[in-house]
């Protein structure tokens, strides 16, 4: 992430405000959209979005986009999660055979039917459990941690564990500790994000610009790819990207998305195809403000 702190030095706060993340850490109580309107009407932007819906009672990581960043958002939402919770099972049963069912039906590809009370239609669909492991057992009560394939109802996969022991079991506590690239360690709260502000306001926005990530961090997801300087505006007007507009050659196969930037500058994401000499179309390109 060497580059990304260089982008950001390279940038005013108003930049960052325009085109930034902010990595929160969410307290229990507010919904993700009451946190993403706080942030939007505390630091005065058009619009923010939030990275993945935590329910209300669930703390830990929400990145938050501001302003053009928004844009990004449908790019971060699939990315793995990282939780930490504690789960109530509804009866004694042996650990050994929770931790068997885990291994048995809750590791690799499962299916997974939303909550009843989810905003998605209510269809079988397929999540991978890429970590499930058991750290400690207080009676009935059990702490766990698991990484899952961004969109895994984590309530749900507890429910459902408890039912295949025949025993049942359901979600006390949750905390995200990573989304993507965001990690826990570099969230910040709403507390310290509001005293960042308050100086901001009065002049000193050296702590702001500390918490505000630039949205050019979107390069830690997709493959970088570098184009020629003297190609920048036309492919930020629309035109797609032709191999002789590359700085060099690029072995990415098609189909997959890209960071493109001209050195510094980011241009936007797109996605390859290599057909007659067309490399990549765009999917987003961060025009340039009038």
């Amino acid at each position: 992430m060497v580059y990304i702190e260089r982008i950001k030095k390279q940038k005013t706060i108003k930049e960052l405000l325009e085109f930034g993340i902010i990595n929160i850490d969410k307290p229990s109580g507010p919904t993700s959209f009451d946190v993403s309107d706080f942030v939007c009407k505390l630091l005065k932007l058009r619009k923010t979005s939030h990275f993945g819906t935590l329910d209300p009672k669930v703390t830990g990581v929400l990145p938050i986009a501001l302003n053009r960043a928004c844009k990004l958002t449908g790019f971060f939402l699939g990315e793995d999660k990282k939780y930490v919770g504690i789960m109530k099972i509804h009866e004694d049963i042996e650990l050994n055979k929770i931790k068997e069912m885990i291994k048995e039906k809750f590791t690799g590809k499962i299916k997974q039917l939303p909550p009843v009370k989810s905003r998605v239609k209510r269809q079988e669909r397929e999540r991978e459990i890429k970590g499930f492991e058991i750290l400690e057992i207080d009676g009935k009560d059990i702490l766990f941690k698991t990484e899952v394939q961004g969109g895994t109802y984590i309530r749900k996969l507890i429910h459902d564990l408890g039912e295949a022991l025949g025993v049942g079991a359901h979600m006390l506590e949750l905390r995200r500790a990573r989304a993507g690239i965001f990690a826990e360690k570099d969230s910040v709260s709403l507390y310290d994000l509001e005293k960042a502000v308050a100086d901001y306001v009065k002049g000193d926005y050296s702590a702001l610009k500390k918490i505000i990530y630039p949205g050019e961090i979107i390069g830690e997801l997709f493959p970088v790819v570098q184009i020629r300087e003297e190609s920048a505006d036309r492919i930020l007007r629309g035109q797609p990207i032709y191999e002789k507009n590359l700085t060099g050659k690029a072995n990415i196969g098609i189909g997959n998305k890209i960071c493109v930037f001209s050195k510094d500058r980011f241009v936007g994401v797109f996605k390859t195809i290599n057909d007659k000499k067309i490399f990549a179309k765009p999917e987003f390109v961060l025009q340039p403000i009038k």
